[in-house]
């Protein structure tokens, strides 16, 4: 009985691994200022893809990236800690209710290919849990889902998406903060450590002619690894906060 239950372990693990194998998701951030953000869509793999609303490019790139089925959402500028200016779009915390949820909701219906979205900056707004809760609000309604960018620690986006029951995910790396091949090397390396180590990771890049001639190889690389490369729609958390009760309460 002994080595039957051995072979039946032994078929379970590698099971597991063959289902549960890691992926990784890399979002190309800041699209649309720069023709040259197009070309970004002829590298062979599934890259997704965050517009900035009212660029130039952002609705020519948001319909051919839809037709090419690439992921592709709303990179919505949010208030910075650094009081850095936003562009047209942004929400701030000086918006009331009805104003940021109106100023989001034009920029959604501007862009229908968009199938969920990210904070441009919002190191200052994402840290705000009422702003949030608007947002979150508007992206439920329209089932869209959120990545947190994460450019702040103190974020409480993905609590507010939580609690709103919206999709979301956070970003574990930015590939790109130096945009020279050994730190984005650097980068891809604690990428793919993360994603072996948790079966999933998420980078944010952006269109710099270093970051478009990298990423090829950092496609290859992760090949190598045995690491999925997977839109980003595909690494999304769906489990809601379960506010407590008045029986759990008691």
């Amino acid at each position: 009985m002994r080595p039957f239950i051995y072979l039946i372990l032994l078929i379970l693990n590698t099971y597991s691994v063959q289902c549960f194998a890691a992926r990784v998701a890399i979002l190309i951030d800041d699209i649309g200022n720069h023709a040259n953000d197009l070309t970004t869509l002829d590298i062979s793999g599934q890259l997704s893809y965050a517009i900035l609303p009212y660029t130039p490019y952002a609705d020519s790139f948001s319909q051919r990236a839809a037709s090419l089925s690439r992921d592709v959402i709303l990179h919505v500028p949010m208030e910075a800690v650094s009081g850095k200016a936003l562009g047209p779009g942004a929400l701030t915390s000086d918006m009331d209710k009805s104003a940021l949820q109106k100023q989001l909701i034009t920029a959604l219906d501007d862009y229908p290919k968009v199938i969920g979205v990210n904070n441009h900056m919002g190191s200052f707004l994402t840290q705000k849990v009422v702003p949030m809760a608007w947002t979150m609000e508007v992206l439920r309604d329209r089932s869209l889902f959120f990545i947190d960018s994460k450019t702040s620690k103190d974020s409480q986006a993905q609590n507010m998406a939580k609690l709103f029951g919206v999709a979301n995910a956070s970003r574990h790396v930015f590939l790109d903060n130096i945009p020279n091949e050994t730190q984005m090397m650097f980068r891809l390396k604690q990428l793919i450590h993360i994603a072996k180590k948790s079966g999933r990771g998420i980078a944010i890049a952006h269109p710099y002619p270093e970051t478009i001639k990298f990423l090829p190889n950092a496609i290859n690389a992760l090949k190598e690894e045995g690491i999925e490369l997977v839109p980003v729609s595909e690494l999304l958390t769906h489990q809601p906060i379960r506010l407590a009760s008045q029986k759990d309460a008691d």
